[in-house]
């Protein structure tokens, strides 16, 4: 994709779509209206709805807005709502540490104490990093608990699944220890203590705060940008759940849940002068049957993310490439749009979604967002949507 064009201020007049008198402008975005307004009046919405918002940020200005305020499912375009928030509130440098913490002494090779293991709910720990963990006690000369193996699991409420998940959706239950994205810490850990030939009691307990004076003796963490990459390129809701309860956690609540997650987004949103009462945000994934958002939010989060470089530098690569990855790469694979369009993608039952940026077809900056909902074809919609990035960057 060829490098982002500057965006700058343009000009609004009582909402319409006025363009500054440039040579070629007007023609070029009159065709495009034209062309869009043509496929949107299809058969598919005889029967569906649609809700779609495109802006030129080159020009400061809409380019062409279709129920763009009406409140919709959002499927996995929730992710970029989630995202954008965690960028914002934790900073592009945040790390998910998961530590390892003893407290007691250590007698011909005893630990005569308890072990800590801190959950960070990061998604990207591995059974590799757990072996590791178990490694560092027998570097430090345990190979024998005599006490038992404390799982801190307060950083997240004792919810197991999303508010509004369905009874069929095969995701979860929530943890704040995960291994490999899966709740299987306590047999995993088992097996690395095993092969490090360190002897434990018989079960791990849950526990709600480490104790101040629990030593740290190891800490694996991972970038920010690792979750980002699986949320956005892959859709992982898992990954996505994940970064909810961080933003959650940001509250400074111990036990914090969706609750405290959506007071800190809906602060942010408030904060950029987007009407939170609009919204209503269920989880962070998209999962949910209750999350609502209209196409003219998840612009101006999109808007928000590219001019703010510290969000940009990290949320922009993780998009999914027309025709070349994640879970675009079967789409646009040919065209203007192909290594063009980065967008989220986003689908549930009778519901299907597209956000993110491309250049148009004048060489313009677009964000855009397309909701339709209520369709009967998840591939009726997706190819008006291609055909909608198609038109778009066109020439």
């Amino acid at each position: 994709m060829s490098a982002m064009p500057t965006a700058r201020a343009g000009r609004h007049a009582n909402h319409a779509i006025v363009y500054e008198d440039v040579e070629g402008q007007a023609c070029w975005a009159d065709t495009i209206v034209a062309r869009l307004d043509s496929i949107c009046t299809i058969p598919l919405f005889d029967t569906s709805q649609l809700g779609i918002f495109v802006y030129d940020m080159t020009e400061g200005m809409p380019l062409y807005t279709r129920n763009a305020t009406h409140r919709m499912r959002p499927a996995s375009n929730q992710k970029i709502v989630t995202s954008v928030a965690a960028l914002h509130l934790l900073g592009g440098d945040f790390r998910f540490g998961t530590e390892l913490r003893v407290v007691g002494e250590c007698s011909d090779s005893t630990l005569n104490g308890n072990v800590y293991v801190v959950g960070a709910m990061d998604p990207v720990l591995s059974q590799e990093d757990v072996r590791s963990m178990a490694g560092a006690l027998r570097e430090i000369g345990i190979d024998s608990i005599n006490g038992q193996v404390c799982l801190d699991m307060g950083i997240k409420d004792d919810l197991e699944y999303g508010w509004g998940w369905c009874w069929d959706d095969d995701y979860g239950p929530l943890s704040a220890l995960l291994v490999d994205a899966k709740d299987n810490f306590p047999a995993v850990w088992r097996q690395a203590l095993e092969e490090y030939g360190i002897a434990m009691g018989d079960t791990c307990i849950a526990v709600g705060d480490t104790p101040q004076e629990a030593a740290m003796i190891f800490c694996v963490s991972h970038g920010i940008d690792e979750v980002l990459a699986e949320v956005m390129k892959n859709s992982d809701n898992i990954y996505a759940e994940c970064l909810f309860y961080r933003i959650a956690a940001s509250s400074g609540q111990r036990r914090a849940g969706r609750k405290q997650a959506v007071a800190m987004i809906e602060t942010m949103m408030e904060a950029l002068g987007i009407d939170a009462g609009i919204c209503q945000i269920a989880d962070g994934s998209g999962l949910s049957l209750y999350n609502y958002l209209t196409p003219e939010v998840l612009v101006r989060l999109l808007n928000y993310a590219y001019i703010n470089e510290d969000i940009r530098l990290h949320l922009f690569p993780s998009f999914p490439i027309a025709g070349v990855d994640g879970t675009l790469k079967k789409r646009m694979r040919t065209g203007p749009a192909m290594q063009n369009v980065r967008a989220k993608t986003g689908s549930v039952d009778g519901v299907s979604s597209l956000s993110g940026y491309l250049i148009s077809g004048n060489g313009h900056l677009l964000t855009f967002s397309i909701i339709n909902q209520g369709v009967a074809r998840g591939a009726d919609a997706r190819d008006f949507q291609d055909n909608v990035c198609m038109i778009l960057c066109s020439k």
